[in-house]
């Protein structure tokens, strides 16, 4: 997966389109809560600005399915790149995108300024990789730089059907995500662990897989946990379950066994009537769920246990909280998790997007991570080791 970046090609004074992640969370006011994104994307863009660049960004923002809504209006994150650039970032405000006022806009930019257009996605032929759409994107342009990892796992027009027409090359953040995912994939220091949560066994069929052969260790927990139980024989209650995917988790857990791996499960769990944080709860062993309450959580004894494991590690890769996080009695076990991470400081430690991210950031723990992807779904392709199509279409080195 050697790609070219952009310190491999000259850029000086060109213009250069980059697909950014600006998919950030907003309140009902529009007001972004959460700009991790977009600071995200400032060492890229900050690079291109000091190599004399003329700067096109391109991004999108929710789902507006093809369809313009000022909902999804990427004016608020234009305003808030500016603020942490300490520059005018000019929004053009198209909804079609590609105009001839966007082409006459950008036709007009000097080096050293920056353009985001408008959500990318207010025209389905974004999602639909329009070899026109694309082909108009790239007329805006004389290089294209991807540094939007959360949206490599795609085949969109602004992602892989751009490249056709203009020379690829990664971002910064782009390079970085590879970098420390692939060195831990492929040349881990050991012993190395994976530990798994989030709610469905389907979602990480594929990274178990690729994964027994290449961990020391793997850690299950969180709402997939239950699939398991069941399918070892114990009762899970009125827990989560993937009915059909009970056969699968059989095969995983043989799959482990023939590789003489151990995939390492909670020994004791938080269970409650109802899924609520107010509702009564009480801490049990994994083989004593009763059959009219449910787990929302691990245990104290499960996450000493975990923690024993990661502190010994030397690479730890965490995709999927514990437990129901978001409710205050059922995020200790996530907490755990995130705090024994941050705690070992001789390991590298990555933590793959999405919610475990999220709440890592809650509890605090970010700065004490080697690596937190900003992808969740890119990190989960790359951890069931498929080909990431938005990678796959820059130029080799």
């Amino acid at each position: 997966m050697m790609k070219k970046s952009i310190k491999d090609i000259s850029i000086m004074n060109k213009k250069v389109i980059v697909r950014c992640d600006f998919n950030v969370p907003m309140d009902e006011n529009l007001n972004i809560t959460d700009d991790i994104r977009i600071k995200s994307s400032i060492p890229t863009i900050e690079y291109l600005m000091d190599q004399g660049a003329t700067i096109i960004l391109l991004s999108h923002l929710g789902r507006p399915k093809g369809i313009p809504n000022k909902k999804y209006s990427l004016k608020p994150v234009a305003k808030r790149l500016g603020e942490l650039l300490g520059k005018d970032v000019l929004f053009v405000d198209e909804d079609l995108i590609i105009t001839e006022n966007t082409k006459k806009i950008v036709g007009e930019m000097k080096p050293g300024q920056i353009a985001l257009l408008q959500n990318i996605r207010f025209r389905k032929e974004e999602t639909d990789n329009d070899p026109i759409f694309a082909e108009e994107l790239a007329s805006l342009g004389e290089i294209f730089v991807n540094d939007a990892f959360g949206t490599v796992h795609r085949a969109h027009a602004s992602t892989t059907g751009i490249t056709k027409y203009l020379p690829s090359v990664s971002g910064n953040l782009i390079k970085k995500e590879i970098d420390y995912m692939v060195t831990a994939l492929d040349k881990p220091e050991r012993p190395f662990t994976i530990i798994l949560g989030g709610s469905k066994v389907g979602d990480k069929i594929g990274v178990i897989h690729n994964l027994i052969p290449k961990a020391d260790n793997i850690i299950i927990g969180g709402g997939m946990v239950y699939t398991f139980l069941k399918a070892k024989g114990y009762e899970v209650g009125k827990s989560l379950l993937e009915e059909t995917k009970v056969d699968l988790a059989i095969e995983i857990l043989k799959e482990a066994e023939k590789a003489d791996m151990e995939l390492i499960f909670p020994v004791d769990i938080l269970v409650a009537d109802e899924f609520n944080n107010d509702s009564p709860y009480q801490c049990v062993k994994f083989s004593e769920i009763p059959k009219d309450k449910m787990g929302l959580d691990i245990g104290p004894e499960s996450i000493k246990l975990f923690s024993d494991v990661i502190s010994k590690s030397k690479t730890v890769i965490w995709n999927g909280p514990m437990g129901v996080f978001e409710m205050s009695n059922f995020a200790k076990g996530t907490e755990g998790i995130a705090k024994a991470m941050a705690e070992n400081e001789n390991a590298l430690t990555i933590i793959g997007g999405g919610d475990s991210a999220a709440a890592a950031e809650e509890f605090g723990y970010t700065s004490k991570i080697t690596h937190v992807s900003t992808g969740g779904g890119a990190s989960l392709k790359l951890l069931e080791g498929k080909a990431l199509p938005g990678i796959e279409a820059l130029d080799d080195q």
